[in-house]
C-alpha cells in the first residue's frame, strides 16, 4: 500500500517537474517546484524519516517564498472573479484539513511533564543514549548520534538542500531562456 503511494506521489512530481519546465508562466512553474517539494517530504514522511520531511518541507517553504518573490516582479497575472472564488474555496478546504490532522496530532500529545522517551522504551534513542559513547568510540553523543547512527539521514538532508537549490537555478534558466527566445521572435516580427 504505502509503495503505491509513493510510486503515485512520484509520477505526480514527474508531472511536476514537466509542466515546471514546460510552461511559459513563472509563477505556475515555481507552484509545480512547489508541489514537487511538498510530495517529497511526504514521501520521506512515509519511509519513515520524518526528520528528513521536515528539513525538506522547510527548504521547499523558504525556496518557495524566495521564488514567488522573485517571479512577482517579472510576471503580474490578475486574477478574474471565478478563478479567484475557486482559489479561495481550495484553498480553505486545504486549510480545513490541516487544521483537523493539527487537533488531531495535538489531541493524541503526551501528559505534559512527562517524558516522551520513557513512553517508547524501544525507541533508538534509549538505545542511542544507553550505548551510545560505546559503540561509536565518540566522546560526544550528538556527533556519534548525526555521524553514525543517522549519517545516511544527514547526508540526504544535504542533498534535499542542493537539489532545491540547482531546481531553484534550473527554473530560473529555463524560464529566462524562454523568455529571450521570445522576445527575440517578437522583435524579429
Amino acid at each position: 500500500m504505502i509503495e503505491m503511494l509513493i510510486g503515485m506521489l512520484i509520477v505526480l512530481m514527474i508531472i511536476g517537474a514537466i509542466i515546471a519546465l514546460e510552461t511559459s508562466d513563472l509563477l505556475s512553474a515555481v507552484i509545480s517546484i512547489g508541489a514537487i517539494g511538498v510530495a517529497a517530504s511526504i514521501c520521506f514522511l512515509l519511509v519513515g524519516a520524518p526528520d528528513i520531511a521536515s528539513t525538506q518541507l522547510v527548504v521547499e517553504v523558504l525556496t518557495i517564498i524566495i521564488l514567488i518573490r522573485a517571479t512577482i516582479r517579472h510576471d503580474l497575472v490578475t486574477i478574474d472573479g471565478d478563478r479567484e472564488f475557486f482559489g479561495l474555496t481550495v484553498t480553505l478546504a486545504l486549510l480545513f484539513i490541516f487544521f483537523i490532522f493539527g487537533l488531531r496530532a495535538f489531541w493524541n500529545l503526551p501528559e505534559f511533564g512527562s517524558p516522551a522517551i520513557s513512553q517508547f522504551p524501544t525507541a533508538p534513542s534509549n538505545r542511542y543514549l544507553s550505548s551510545g559513547f560505546e559503540e561509536t568510540g565518540s566522546s560526544n553523543i550528538l556527533t556519534a548520534i548525526i555521524f553514525d547512527y543517522r549519517g545516511v539521514d544527514t547526508f540526504a538532508q544535504l542533498c534535499v538542500l542542493f537539489a532545491g537549490i540547482w531546481g531553484a537555478f534550473a527554473i530560473m534558466r529555463v524560464q529566462s531562456y524562454k523568455k529571450k527566445k521570445k522576445d527575440n521572435l517578437d522583435e524579429k516580427q
